[in-house]
């Protein structure tokens, strides 16, 4: 199994203790103890105490050093989900910022996994574009999803399927490119455990088998280095490098190869105080060993896109053994380890570092986020989602432009990709690429450390193939940008005679309806497109003439609609003003309507008339005529339904024959037995028997109990009303109107 941390809340304190101030650490443990508090009687599904997750998130961040509103959002993330407690609490408990970072995060709770695709890829896109907001919200929810990935033997199989594979997918390489790596491997890690138990076990007993094996020549290699190091005189720290399970399984995969076949497994880290330690170890280390040739990355020049910076050679070592070594200096290891947080960790005195910059190079991958969002809007998320991973989640490849600026770029890019990166204008005007200062064509994959030049021409312009070839979602997007907005004229022209084509075919005067002001009044329907974009939409087949057409149209259709119904609301109503002859009585309700015949008529559940009631009819466009008591609210407050009211009569109101149900209210003081002898009474009177309900009020003195009682008539209920006041304790009865 993966070897996990479990901290405790003094843990958790210690830790901010050794970097925060008195106040900020007094900040932590005033959100601990708030959270405590509100969580008190809530468990996991481990059975633990719910509070033991908060303070797992709150040591994960304070290890990384995080900020004090980073790691008290830790503690507080899922109160306002979880309990009673707002965002406003937060707000006024513990300021602005907090409540920031627990509002979005509160947010992020409710974009839940599902197993369909469609609602998945949606949701992850919601996701990543609320995190992309703010670093801290990605930091409190990437230890969130660390600590559940720790506790996840707790949960259905399908559940840890589920998680694990979300988490491989996106919480990982999301970790990854911020640089973590602390979190990276270990998320990988309990993914694999979960998702692959099999290989899992079968590599972790692998390494037990080989351990003492690998760990015997680590020490052979580490005694050759520092004799190789000993002339130098310098300050390092030497030891193996572990590696972990899911790297081993990819490798093994990737390259087709038997676990004793991986010679990375042998492998050193030296950490040095400086950069030209790091150059004069690299120089001891060729000097004593043959380095393997493809094998060296210089990392410190040419620093990762998520900021880490390190020297990788791998050499034939002692006994002729593959041997890999990493050299980086102190801030360079915090860096690889704990990413962007060990550049907006906590700083006594520079608290403002911790405040987002969303312009700064540290936040790329979160304007990179947003751009894809803001560059793909006409696409579904599954696209979206694609385009995250192959863009930004995949291997990377590094170039240089010949004054020495690197770019980074999705492994199997080609030229092309670069020159829309640098520039729009660039990628429409290429015509060639040079690489190392020889020609290649625009559709060579790139490989780490070309200088590469991109060759233009003014009247140079984009190929319908491009898109083709292209590796990124960026440079396929703005060839096809090229291409819609070469060709808007004329699908402006095509957009239009459709649209005017559907109007005349379904009998609408284009003239009235395709206006500039029409279209205007249109334009917030369609993501705000202005009336020519709505036009050459249709043109290019990415909007319906039908659609644009239902749009313009909508008020004229309704007012028609409604017009209608006016009309034939009249007609309905005309045969009223009559000499109201006496018609047949409706067979399910007993009532008759004065001068029509043949409708549908109902008893209002409202105010639940019965024989002896003054009733009113209130006609309903395809429902026939509901039926009310002259005193229903809803008929007497309601001034709009004047124009819709009937005359109606009761074909006998001492009826004996139906039994109508109707609704009391029944208001008592509240006593052990007062239900049953209100239901005992009921019994005896009543005909029938519908719901009975009775509910208590909050100082627990007084009850109120509503049933639905089947009788003949009013006579009927107004002697069971009185007969219920007798009852003792019940201070009112009275007709139910809602």
């Amino acid at each position: 199994m993966v070897k996990t941390k479990n901290f405790t809340i003094d843990d958790v304190i210690k830790m901010c203790q050794s970097y925060m101030n008195d106040e900020h650490v007094a900040t932590v443990k005033k959100a601990y103890e708030f959270a405590e508090y509100v969580h008190h009687d809530q468990y996991r599904k481990s059975g633990e105490a719910y509070i033991i997750h908060p303070i797992q998130v709150a040591g994960i961040l304070a290890e990384l050093k995080m900020d004090p509103d980073t790691v008290s959002s830790g503690f507080l993330h899922d109160v306002v989900e979880d309990t009673q407690v707002t965002g406003g609490d937060i707000e006024v408990i513990f300021g602005s910022d907090i409540a920031y970072i627990v509002d979005g995060l509160t947010k992020l709770s409710k974009v839940k996994y599902v197993a369909h695709k469609d609602e998945l890829a949606e949701n992850h896109r919601k996701m990543l574009l609320a995190m992309a907001k703010d670093l801290r919200i990605i930091m409190v929810k990437l230890a969130d999803r660390l600590h559940n990935m720790r506790t996840l033997e707790y949960l259905p199989s399908d559940r840890q399927q589920a998680i694990s594979n979300e988490t491989l997918e996106i919480f990982a390489p999301l970790a990854d490119r911020l640089g973590i790596s602390a979190i990276k491997w270990e998320l990988e890690d309990l993914s694999f455990l979960y998702l692959k138990p099999k290989e899992y076990h079968k590599i972790a007993s692998l390494m037990d088998t080989k351990r003492g094996e690998r760990e015997g020549y680590i020490e052979e290699a580490v005694t050759a280095v520092n004799r190789a190091l000993l002339d130098l005189n310098l300050d390092y720290e030497i030891y193996g490098r572990p590696k972990h399970i899911y790297s081993i399984y990819k490798k093994m995969v990737s390259k087709n190869k038997q676990f004793d076949e991986l010679y990375d497994l042998l492998a050193l880290r030296v950490i040095t105080k400086t950069v030209q330690d790091c150059y004069a170890v690299l120089g001891a280390v060729h000097t004593e060993w043959l380095p393997i040739p493809g094998r060296f990355k210089d990392y410190i020049a040419s620093p990762k896109k998520n900021l880490y910076q390190s020297l990788h050679t791998t050499v034939i070592g002692p006994g002729a053994k593959p041997l890999e070594i990493q050299i980086r200096t102190e801030k360079m290891h915090e860096i690889a380890e704990f990413g962007v947080a060990a550049h907006w960790a906590y700083k006594e005195g520079e608290t403002d570092q911790v405040k987002i910059d969303a312009t700064g190079k540290k936040l790329d991958l979160f304007r990179e986020i947003l751009e894809i969002q803001s560059e793909s809007e006409d696409v579904d998320a599954h696209d979206f989602m694609a385009t995250v991973k192959g863009d930004l989640f995949s291997d990377r490849v590094y170039v240089f432009t010949p004054k020495g600026d690197v770019y980074d770029l999705p492994k199997g890019s080609v030229p092309l990709d670069f020159a829309y990166l640098v520039h729009t204008e660039v990628g429409n005007h290429a015509i060639g690429a040079k690489r190392n200062g020889k020609i290649i064509t625009l559709d060579t994959p790139l490989k780490n450390g070309d200088i590469l030049e991109i060759m233009t021409a003014t009247q140079a312009k984009p190929s319908r193939d491009w898109v083709d070839f292209v590796k990124t979602t960026r440079a396929r997007n703005k060839i096809k940008r090229y291409f819609k907005n070469q060709e808007k004229d004329e699908d402006i022209e095509a957009g239009r005679q459709m649209l005017e084509n559907y109007l005349i075919d379904n009998k609408f005067d284009p003239k009235k309806f395709l206006t500039k002001e029409s279209l205007a009044k249109i334009e917030d329907k369609f993501k705000g497109f202005g009336a020519n974009e709505i036009l050459a939409a249709i043109g290019y087949g990415e909007l319906s003439a039908q659609g644009v057409a239902n749009r313009l149209t909508e008020d004229y259709r309704k007012q028609q609609a409604k017009e209608k119904q006016d009309q034939d609301l009249a007609k309905m109503l005309e045969p009223s003003k009559s000499s109201r002859p006496v018609n047949s009585i409706d067979e399910d309700t007993g009532v008759y309507i004065a001068g029509v015949d043949n409708l549908l008529v109902h008893l209002a559940r409202c105010c639940t008339p019965i024989p002896g009631d003054p009733i009113v009819g209130y006609v309903t466009q395809g429902r026939g005529v509901t039926v009310h008591r002259a005193d229903c609210h809803n008929v007497t407050n309601n001034h709009d339904v004047e124009q819709r009211l009937i005359e109606v009569f009761w074909g006998d109101p001492d009826n004996r024959t139906r039994l109508y149900a109707t609704d009391l209210e029944i208001y008592g003081y509240n006593r052990n037995g007062v239900l049953k002898d209100v239901v005992q009474e009921l019994n005896v009177l009543a005909k029938g028997l519908g719901n009975i309900s009775a509910k208590v009020s909050s100082d627990d003195k007084t009850a109120t109990i509503e049933a639905t009682v089947k009788i003949y008539n009013k006579e009927s209920l107004r002697r069971i009303m009185e007969s219920l006041k007798k009852v003792p304790d019940v201070y009112n009865v009275v007709r139910a109107n809602k």
